[in-house]
């Protein structure tokens, strides 16, 4: 029997965490566990999280992964953590947290976001000083928000972190960022790669931000060992090493197989995510397109539109349907709908750039009112959005042979069909489909045993042979005919 080399791979994500193992001789994942968080909402957009509960799913997740991978965890040679991006976890000297964590789909601070804006000089400002356009869900709105509505615990900040540099500092006792999920926070400059310093002293003059940051490591660095007393909660080896880890995008570009140009991951989940690496960072003039840094030593040009699996979602219990008769609906009606054409931005829309805009429903008449046909028409729309994004990353110059397709979305046939057909592009699902957890198990292995991350996605990132599909010509220009129709509506909102 062949040595195994086990790793373990943590995705802490909005819903939840997930856990896997992964043997990095073989290649294969052994096992997996997931466990659920809750989540803080209220009517002014506030979306926020207790911490505990990471810790816990993170505990129970591992446990479950473990048990099911049926290895010892005193095997584990290193973690990699995977977290939700732009999220705001602020701790005191003591490393006590000091309220709830502010997450990325928090909108409760899009005034504090505004006025920053405008100090950096509106969307063509902040793309030239930071790269990036800065977005209400972007932690650096939630610093300036915590600084006028809570002075007391602003008082006591000590360590500003991410979802994932805590997940890291509860592992390792070290407070750390890297690169990829830095970028993302809206205080840094993914050009020279640092923290913009000048930017948090606008907010803070007395220095107080600046002195709580975390310290970059890149990406094939360790944060450190984990702590006696964590490896005896989650029943692992004292000695395993904690890798950078990254934010959830930046774990899944690794997680399948995205570390070189011409391969393009495409995420179908409660929101829709396109993004591809780029040796260089070639900042779009495009506020949409988010120029973060890669967790792997590159750039990742991403863009993220808000309406996907929530969007169908609506329309499925709108009519009392399970999925498979929703995708039965779907694949029933004729591509573009017989001209019902649906605007799904029940959530505002981040690509197009339309936060305010709410979803419509248009060219209906006494004939196309039909179940199937607006079935149909949320799946067009939604993928139409994506479609509009992937433009925009290709005028940046990006090449694409393939689109990896993940995320709930992507165990549809009937879709994977359409994103190829509108995309003219071929798609394929990698076999492991919780590409971030996958993603950390891989950078942990890259970390502890310095073999090139290259050899390892070869090794670890299997596709699924069976998910290959090809645009057919027909279809592709029929769907080109609905994609006008909808860029004609939307350039009307």
């Amino acid at each position: 029997m062949t040595q195994q080399n086990l790793y373990l791979g943590i995705d802490c994500g909005t819903q939840g965490t997930k856990a896997i193992v992964l043997d990095a001789n073989s290649g294969k994942v052994l096992g997996l566990g997931a466990a659920a968080h809750t989540l803080i909402s209220g009517a002014n957009g506030r979306r926020e999280q207790h911490t505990q509960e990471w810790l816990d799913a993170f505990t129970e997740a591992t446990h479950r992964a473990l048990q099911q991978a049926g290895v010892d965890g005193q095997d584990i040679l290193g973690i990699g953590v995977s977290g939700q991006q732009h999220g705001l976890v602020l701790l005191d000297e003591q490393g006590e947290v000091l309220r709830p964590a502010k997450l990325w789909c928090d909108t409760e601070t899009t005034p504090e976001n505004e006025r920053l804006l405008h100090h950096l000089g509106g969307e063509s400002g902040s793309l030239e000083r930071l790269g990036v356009a800065i977005a209400p869900g972007y932690t650096v709105s939630k610093l300036l928000w915590t600084r006028e509505q809570h002075p007391e615990v602003f008082a006591r900040i000590a360590h500003i972190l991410l979802p994932h540099d805590y997940l890291n500092y509860w592992l390792t006792g070290r407070a750390c960022a890297d690169y990829g999920d830095a970028s993302g926070s809206g205080y840094f400059d993914v050009r020279s790669r640092s923290w913009d310093v000048a930017l948090l002293r606008h907010i803070d003059p007395s220095g107080r931000l600046e002195a709580a940051l975390a310290q970059l490591i890149e990406a094939d660095q360790a944060v450190g060992t984990i702590l006696p007393a964590i490896a005896e909660r989650l029943g692992i080896n004292p000695n395993a090493v904690v890798s950078s880890g990254g934010g959830d995008n930046m774990m899944g570009a690794i997680g399948t197989g995205n570390i070189a140009p011409g391969v393009i991951t495409m995420s179908l989940g409660s929101s829709g995510t396109v993004y591809a690496f780029a040796e260089q960072p070639n900042v779009s003039p495009q506020a949409s397109v988010a120029t973060f840094c890669s967790s792997s030593g590159g750039w990742l040009p991403l863009i993220c539109t808000m309406n996907l699996t929530n969007a169908t979602g609506a329309i499925r219990e709108l009519f009392e349907l399970d999925l498979n008769a929703f995708n039965a609906l779907v694949e029933q009606a004729p591509i573009g709908a017989d001209g019902v054409c649906m605007l799904p931005f029940l959530n505002g829309e981040r690509v197009p750039a339309l936060p305010h805009a709410t979803g419509s429903l248009h060219g209906l008449t006494m004939t196309n009112l039909t179940r199937a046909n607006l079935c149909r028409a949320v799946v067009e729309g939604t993928t139409f959005g994506l479609r509009y994004g992937l433009d925009l990353l290709r005028q940046t110059g990006l090449q694409s042979q393939s689109i990896r397709l993940i995320g709930g979305g992507s165990k549809s046939p009937v879709w994977r069909q359409m994103v190829a057909d509108i995309m003219h592009t071929e798609v394929v699902c990698t076999e492991q489909s919780e590409a971030a957890a996958l993603g950390a198990a891989i950078q942990a292995a890259w970390c502890q045993s310095g073999e090139p991350l290259a050899s390892l996605c070869d090794r670890c990132v299997s596709i699924d042979p069976a998910s290959r599909t090809l645009p057919a010509p027909e279809r592709v220009s029929a769907y080109q005919q609905a994609y006008e129709r909808y860029q004609q509506h939307v350039a009307s909102l």
